[in-house]
């Protein structure tokens, strides 16, 4: 299937992209393998040596766990694909520890990570406040890993909609069309009521309910056109994560096609 992929804009951790000429399965399984399949580092296990904190270890390693992480793909293996076969190695986990000791506050930015390119990717995240005389002293292991097995690996916020088509034949109130959509879709040129931005629009006919006559506006979703927002949680940027998930899905084509020639 070969379809069209523009860009429409990239700031920061967010990146929107327009997919043409394709359908609603192919995104949703573009979707999924974004989210689902394309990896990233995240906190597995924590060994505590000291914790005389108001938090239990429990609570602790569980803030640890959700803590998004640089991840340098290019560095690590899955555990399961690498050559220690799981065991556990340089290339497979990277370890970053705490010993603090209060009164403070732990910040994500007090993790010391035995590889400088692994690292929180925001630093001001409380762990745990400590008190006078409080200890904190941990050994975090972070492996790479799926959206599938757990929420923590996934990279980022992925969704989408079908391309807003919207028809404007009749309309005897264009003030009222313009008042009742929430993002702005409308505006006046003279006395003819126009479509400014259709991305902008979020599908929710409210125009569509507040205009008279009743079929006189309609607002459909593209069935073979797609509107993709990526939102990075800045473990990887929103370019890569993309770029990681056609891989994949191209992996995963081969890897079917294979099959059926051996069926």
């Amino acid at each position: 299937m070969a379809v069209e992929i523009k860009l429409l804009r990239k700031q920061d951790n967010k990146l929107v992209f327009l997919l043409k000429d394709t359908n609603a399965a192919y995104a949703n399984t573009l979707r999924r393998m974004m989210l689902s399949e394309v990896p990233t580092l995240a906190v597995r296990k924590v060994t505590f040596v000291k914790n005389s904190s108001a938090l239990f270890d429990e609570i602790i390693a569980h803030r640890l766990g959700l803590l998004p992480l640089m991840t340098d793909l290019e560095s690590y293996n899955l555990m399961n694909k690498c050559t220690c076969k799981g065991a556990g190695c340089a290339k497979c986990q990277v370890t970053l520890t705490v010993n603090c000791e209060g009164p403070l506050t732990v910040y994500t930015s007090d993790l010391k990570s035995q590889d400088p390119a692994v690292k929180p990717v925001y630093g001001k995240i409380p762990i745990v406040k400590l008190l006078k005389g409080q200890e904190l002293e941990f050994e975090a292991v972070a492996t790479l890993g799926q959206g599938k097995e757990h929420a923590k690996f996934s990279p980022g916020l992925i969704y989408y909609k079908g391309y807003p088509k919207i028809t404007i034949d009749k309309v005897k109130d264009p003030e009222a069309i313009i008042k009742s959509c929430p993002t702005q879709v409308y505006e006046l040129k003279g006395k003819t009521l126009t479509v400014t931005d259709a991305e902008k629009c979020i599908l929710c006919h409210a125009c569509v309910d507040a205009n008279e006559p009743k079929n006189g506006l309609t607002v459909e979703a593209s069935e073979k056109d797609f509107i993709f927002y990526v939102e990075s949680f800045g473990k990887l940027k929103p370019e890569e994560i993309v770029s990681r998930a056609l891989d994949l899905l191209n992996e995963k084509v081969d890897e079917l096609a294979v099959a059926i020639e051996k069926a």
